[in-house]
């Protein structure tokens, strides 16, 4: 079996290719091609996480395995990552365990690369600038497949904690080429998004973490860090205002997302409104963006078929380049 670790796994794949397959995964989702079963969330009381298990088949790509991640926001206090996880891919002719790759960064890239996706198909193709909300170890994956999708100019960025936000404006400064993109940090979120072509939300918040008022025409957001039923990023009158709401999968995000669950409990919404899964915009099956005008919405809950199909990109990588640890079991 082959260990990867993330600074392995950082070294296989760019962004590009991570989004390419990601819309791989999610068409064959989509084409009901994929076995991916809703996955199971335990809460853990004792250290005020959660953890979840996801497995998945992708049998167009040869991809079969479960990812563990552990989500337990107060590590931050302990000097520890927020976010822990390991994947296991195994063969899909003999179900023997190929893999165990570090989940976290590859959690990362995965998430990037669906909020690229998504970006590509229903933003503005000129959208210059982008607001994060957030700035946490997800914010970094965003904001390198947007820039792969999108001539991003000016990066505005808010988080609670205005030091970390600003720590994450001279991380992407420092990593920047000479014509990169200017960064700015703001006091309140509704100041960060005015002027934004795309929104990015990716917190863990309860509550929503803007007002829909300092949403204009045109604008695509794409919500990709609250994932419970209690748990809404999103005010609820940017779910009436948008054209679209796209998801990754429907069932999903119907039982998992707040940003979903809520506005229709409050009757304002219903399942109805949900225009797409992403990976029928991907396959043609649906629209993606068909106005400068609409402003549009990708909740993203996570899907365990893009993390075996990413995590088999990266073993296949990893063997023709000799990189990773073997085992015995």
């Amino acid at each position: 079996m082959l260990i990867l670790r993330a600074k392995d796994q950082q070294q296989l794949l760019t962004m590009s290719e991570a989004i390419d397959w990601v819309g791989v995964a999610l068409g064959e989702f989509s084409r009901q091609r994929a076995v991916t079963p809703i996955r199971t969330s335990i809460q853990v009381t004792k250290g005020n996480g959660t953890a979840l298990f996801m497995p998945s088949v992708v049998e167009a790509t040869d991809s079969l395995g479960v990812k563990f991640v552990s989500v337990f926001p107060d590590n931050k206090l302990l000097g520890k990552e927020t976010i822990y996880g390991v994947m296991l891919l195994a063969d899909v002719m003999t179900g023997e365990p190929l893999a165990m790759l570090e989940a976290s960064y590859l959690t990362v890239l995965r998430t990037g690369a669906v909020a690229g996706l998504a970006t590509k198909f229903l933003s503005q193709e000129k959208a210059k600038v982008l607001t994060i909300i957030g700035t946490g170890a997800q914010a970094r994956g965003v904001i390198k497949a947007i820039q792969a999708v999108r001539p991003i100019e000016h990066v505005h960025l808010f988080n609670r904690n205005e030091h970390k936000a600003h720590e994450f404006a001279k991380e992407i400064m420092e990593q920047s080429v000479s014509n990169g993109p200017k960064v700015q940090v703001f006091t309140t979120s509704d100041q960060a998004i005015e002027g934004a072509h795309i929104v990015v939300t990716a917190t863990t918040a309860s509550t929503p973490v803007f007002s829909a008022q300092s949403v204009g025409a045109g604008v695509h957001i794409n919500a990709i860090g609250s994932f419970r039923p209690a748990m809404q990023e999103l005010p609820t009158a940017i779910m009436t205002k948008a054209a679209k709401i796209v998801v990754e999968a429907k069932e999903a995000a119907l039982e998992e997302t707040g940003d979903l669950i809520i506005p229709i409990e409050q009757g304002v919404i219903t399942n109805d409104h949900i225009h797409a899964e992403l990976g029928e915009i991907v396959k043609g099956d649906k629209a993606g963006r068909e106005s400068d005008a609409e402003i549009t919405v990708f909740k993203s809950v996570g899907l365990a078929a893009m993390d075996v199909v990413i995590a088999k990109a990266l073993y296949d990588r990893a063997l023709q380049l000799g990189v990773g640890q073997k085992v015995s079991l």
